[in-house]
């Protein structure tokens, strides 16, 4: 259910810039639902080119450990993942745990 709000929202926002033909999205490797969820459900809600994009994650965990991070379980409604260095779970995330709207192709 999560991803028909993300989409609704993502189509609503891309048709403030006219008729729209394509859209690129980017997915975060922490965001949820994950990036097929999304990719299929906007293919079944509008007729336009999609191109989506995967954004790598940062964290910053309080061991000193900053960059990506070990990703235990990934499914539709949570993303579990902890410090390759010293295994805490749920670092602060840096980047890559949003899903945003970076380009609209208008006809």
């Amino acid at each position: 259910m999560h991803e028909h709000k993300i989409c609704k929202s993502i189509v609503e926002e891309a048709l403030k810039y006219g008729l729209v033909k394509a859209i690129t999205v980017e997915v975060g490797e922490l965001a949820h639902p994950p990036i097929q969820e999304l990719e299929e459900y906007l293919a079944a809600i509008t007729t336009w080119k999609i191109i989506m994009k995967n954004k790598k994650a940062t964290i910053n965990c309080e061991c000193g450990f900053m960059g990506a991070p070990n990703i235990l379980e990934q499914n539709h409604t949570n993303v579990i993942y902890n410090c390759p260095q010293c295994k805490a779970l749920l670092p602060e995330v840096v980047d890559g745990d949003k899903v945003i709207l970076r380009d609209v192709e208008v006809k």
